[in-house]
């Protein structure tokens, strides 16, 4: 059975250390999991090419188990399967094809991931939340905190005009939102949980506003930490990583993938962390 990583830029990917050690524990031998480079003008293309060899189910070798995708591949890949998950549609991405019975079935499991690296960490069930950044990670950031119960939130972007797919994901997801410019950045973090899901060190230039949130979720987990997360964790607060949102939407992709449960949280993790370290050593 083969899986893989797809998305553009993917060199960076986690994914394949993440699955690969999830296969090695489980003891699927026969399992593969690649990471390959494709943009939204090769996806089509290459879906049709994988349609001959799904399989009609995981007995079958060689056939493809499924795929999980990055940027900027989650919103393109919708119309292009069979059948798509609720969840899915509401937050309008899928980072997670499964195929099987020659189908290609779109899912997200990127809501799971926040979530579980939320109540992990101890963060308490918001009762107000404050969302940064506008892209499809925004959207599952605010399904994960519907889950979590809070049904309102702000929404800070750069440019108000571009968030249309955001809050048309809101309104699917019933969640009210205020969207707000970075100006008004002191206000809007008067809250109980900060999410940041602004790309690399895009966070840094809002650290001293940040620092005296109770909760941030920051979906980057390199370099870390970020100045953001230092500066909260510094007065006290609770910081969660974007690791710990890697880890376990992975870890819902390798149970969605193989149809197995007993998935070893631990060794994917412990896997992670070797790979996260071994970057910094190179790069330090």
């Amino acid at each position: 059975m083969r899986a893989a990583v797809m998305g553009s830029p993917i060199a960076h990917s986690l994914s394949p250390h993440l699955h690969r050690a999830a296969y090695r524990e489980m003891g699927l031998s026969g399992w593969s999991y690649d990471a390959f480079e494709c943009d939204e003008a090769a996806l089509p293309g290459l879906l049709r090419e994988l349609r001959p060899v799904r399989g009609a189910g995981p007995e079958e070798a060689g056939s493809w188990a499924g795929l999980s995708l990055t940027m900027p591949l989650k919103r393109a890949v919708m119309p292009l399967l069979d059948s798509v998950s609720e969840l899915a549609v509401e937050v309008g991405g899928a980072n997670t094809v499964v195929f099987a019975g020659g189908a290609a079935h779109g899912d997200n499991t990127d809501v799971y991931g926040i979530v579980r690296a939320l109540t992990e960490a101890g963060v308490p069930a918001p009762r107000s939340a404050t969302v940064l950044g506008g892209g499809a990670t925004a959207c599952s950031a605010l399904a994960a905190l519907r889950d979590l119960g809070l049904y309102e939130a702000t929404l800070v972007v750069r440019d108000p005009a571009r968030a249309g797919e955001t809050v048309g994901a809101a309104e699917r997801l019933g969640v009210a939102l205020a969207v707000q410019t970075f100006d008004k950045l002191t206000t809007a973090t008067q809250v109980d949980l900060v999410v940041s899901t602004l790309p690399g060190v895009a966070g840094d230039a809002h650290a001293d506003r940040l620092a005296g949130v109770p909760a941030l979720f920051d979906v980057v987990y390199s370099p870390w930490p970020t100045r953001a997360a230092a500066a909260v964790e510094s007065a006290g607060g609770i910081v969660v990583g974007g690791f710990a949102m890697l880890l376990h939407q992975a870890v819902r992709q390798v149970e969605l993938m193989t149809g197995r449960s007993d998935v070893p949280v631990a060794a994917m993790r412990a896997a992670g962390e070797a790979e996260i370290l071994r970057r910094v050593t190179l790069t330090g």
